[in-house]
């Protein structure tokens, strides 16, 4: 436990120190953009969210190092593998100059060194003719990269609402500390466990108000380490079905997918071209933005963090069973099915402005006519 509190306490005093010192730092430290499809934010906001997150793991590795609580050598390398794409996206955060290809091959650098550094390689995916071309090591290294790489942009992909992708990520962490506990893995859980902290002591700064952005080099960040940590998992433990990373991490992992599908196939857009049409900005307009006047910043503010959590219970649907059916792929290819089906047909019901009145909650209200609008 000392990680995940030390985790916490350095990650939160990082994040205070940043948006104490926002205005000092100038625009450059700042998301001052408003306008475009996928912002949500109403007012400028840091978006280096994840120099908090990246400076308290680092703390937390060395002190816990010391005091027997995590494998210094382990976490330390794998912490210099996820500085790769944290840097990337970091730089982005700055510039707004690092293109999505770079960020990419960054994740995919990390990868590759996490591979012959900490031997991380997916050599199975439970399904007996993929698992026969894993056998040859180019393929199951060429496989481990493109997962790890895809999950790291995943995270990013749904950080678009306060709270949302940072909850998401402790939920998710929570589950890989859980299973590495019954499987006896020291630095997977250690390392689980220190992410939980600091992603929780920068969330108290970004949910329901958000102060403060994890950023792309935040987004990047975690996810890395996330995907690290579930190809660690199932490497160096049999008993771990590998369809427990896809259904731990099924959230981001299909918003992903279904982005791709819906922006290539649907739309005919480039895959990296962002838009204003995911899950979660479709909920915050059409759901939790119900009744309210837009014109409003703090209803807007308000709003946006009433739309978190139904993705977070979305998220669980993917997590609670994974937890306690780490080790049954039979059960673990059920939930996933589910997941899908419940997305689409969630997901479908907004887009044809026909959401169920159980989801609409006390956003279906309409506020009362005043005085003025009666005599009308």
């Amino acid at each position: 436990m000392l990680n995940l509190a030390l985790g916490c306490l350095t990650s939160f005093c990082l994040t205070l120190w940043i948006v104490k010192h926002t205005s000092r730092a100038g625009s450059r430290w700042l998301d001052t953009d408003l306008t475009g499809v996928q912002k949500m934010h109403a007012v400028p906001v840091p978006r280096v969210g994840g120099v908090a997150i990246m400076g308290g793991t680092g703390i937390t590795f060395v002190v816990g190092g010391v005091f027997d609580g995590n494998p210094l050598g382990d976490a330390l390398l794998l912490f210099g593998c996820a500085a790769i794409p944290f840097v990337a996206g970091c730089v982005e955060d700055v510039t707004k100059r690092v293109s999505p290809r770079i960020r990419l091959l960054a994740a995919m650098a990390g990868a590759i060194c996490a591979v012959y550094g900490l031997n991380a390689v997916l050599g199975r995916v439970d399904l007996p003719i993929v698992d026969r071309g894993l056998a040859l090591l180019p393929v199951a290294i060429g496989l481990t990269v493109l997962t790890v790489s895809g999950l790291t942009n995943a995270i990013n992909l749904i950080d678009g609402m306060n709270g949302l992708a940072s909850v998401s990520a402790i939920l998710i962490f929570g589950s890989i500390g859980y299973v590495a506990h019954q499987v006896g893995d020291w630095l997977i859980m250690s390392v689980a466990l220190t992410m939980i902290g600091t992603i929780l002591g920068f969330a108290v700064w970004n949910y329901p108000g958000a102060a403060i952005f994890l950023g792309d080099g935040g987004a990047y960040f975690i996810g890395f380490l996330m995907a690290e940590l579930l190809v660690l998992l199932i490497a160096r433990h049999p008993n771990v079905s590998a369809w427990y990373a896809a259904v731990v991490a099924i959230y981001p992992l299909f918003e992903t997918i279904f982005s791709i599908y819906r922006r290539k196939f649907v739309r005919g857009r480039p895959v990296s071209e962002p838009d204003g049409v995911h899950l979660h900005t479709l909920i915050y307009r059409r759901i939790a933005l119900r009744g309210a006047d837009y014109r409003d910043l703090r209803q807007r503010s308000r709003r946006n963090a009433r739309t978190s959590p139904y993705l977070w219970a979305l998220c669980a649907v993917g997590v609670v069973p994974a937890s306690f059916f780490w080790n049954q792929p039979v059960v673990l290819f059920a939930t996933d099915i589910v997941f899908v089906g419940a997305y689409v047909w969630f997901y479908a019901c907004i887009v044809r402005f026909k959401t169920p009145r159980f989801l609409l909650g006390h956003s279906s209200i309409t506020p009362p006519a005043t005085s003025q609008e009666t005599r009308r």
